[in-house]
């Protein structure tokens, strides 16, 4: 019981690695807020939680709305009377193909989602964590294409890379206060964003993507659960600034 009597946010959490975050960290005692711009994924992913004895929370919430993103605080105070965990883990791409195919609104849409979100979520938490006192975490899903770029993906890559230097950045600046801030780098997994990543599903496709990775497979939901865990327990209190990279070996 890791996260025991802990709250956490975990956005795109109806589906993919944000689903299994939800799960590990209820399984781990946490009371969780699963927001995702899919209200149903977001209710059968809490439902699933709460028939399984845990405590979890749905939210409809677009993270690249500010207000949206207040409600989605503000249902963690409601539902949960506090907050000690931001997970930005929501995020989207384009389709791998050549960088001038992608138009301004898939763009804006990318940098609005994996980027400006966490901007929002921060501005909204630490006033919290501070009110609170004791500190807090935020903990965003980043991505070794931030670390070391595949073709076809220029601007996810460069998104990524943002997010990357953010989390450095904002973990720098509020480690005096306790709030400490950590990525994860998952190589490509098996998530509902995989089939675009690749540019097509196939076999093929698939092989060449895990041939990339030493360790020979591609990434899990539950992979990323546990890093996060671990990040997000008080195990880790010592750790702020990281990129993590949970990736069987591909940026080595």
């Amino acid at each position: 019981m890791r996260l025991a009597n802990k709250v956490a946010i975990v956005t795109g959490g109806g589906s993919g690695f944000g689903e299994g975050i939800v799960s590990r960290f209820a399984e781990e005692g946490c009371a969780v807020i699963v927001a995702d711009i899919d209200e149903g994924a977001a209710r059968r992913v809490a439902d699933a939680v709460t028939k399984a004895g845990g405590k979890a929370a749905a939210v409809k919430v677009d993270v690249a709305s500010a207000a949206d993103t207040a409600k989605m605080v503000g249902e963690a105070i409601a539902k949960f009377s506090r907050l000690d965990i931001m997970v930005n883990n929501a995020g989207v791409t384009h389709r791998n193909g050549p960088l001038t195919g992608v138009d301004e609104a898939a763009y804006d849409r990318i940098f609005d989602v994996n980027v400006k979100a966490i901007y929002l979520a921060t501005q909204a938490v630490v006033p919290l964590f501070r009110k609170q006192g004791g500190g807090g975490v935020i903990l965003t899903t980043a991505s070794t294409a931030g670390l070391r770029p595949r073709p076809g993906l220029v601007w996810y890559n460069s998104s990524k890379g943002a997010a990357i230097t953010m989390t450095k950045a904002l973990a720098i600046e509020l480690a005096p206060e306790k709030i400490r801030v950590n990525c994860l780098c998952p190589v490509a997994g098996e998530t509902p964003l995989l089939a675009t990543f690749m540019g097509e599903d196939t076999p093929e496709k698939r092989a060449q993507f895990r041939a990339s990775v030493p360790i020979g497979r591609l990434s899990t939901p539950r992979d990323i659960a546990n890093a996060a865990l671990y990040l997000c327990s008080d195990e880790a209190e010592f750790i702020t600034g990281v990129a993590f990279e949970v990736d069987g070996g591909r940026c080595i």
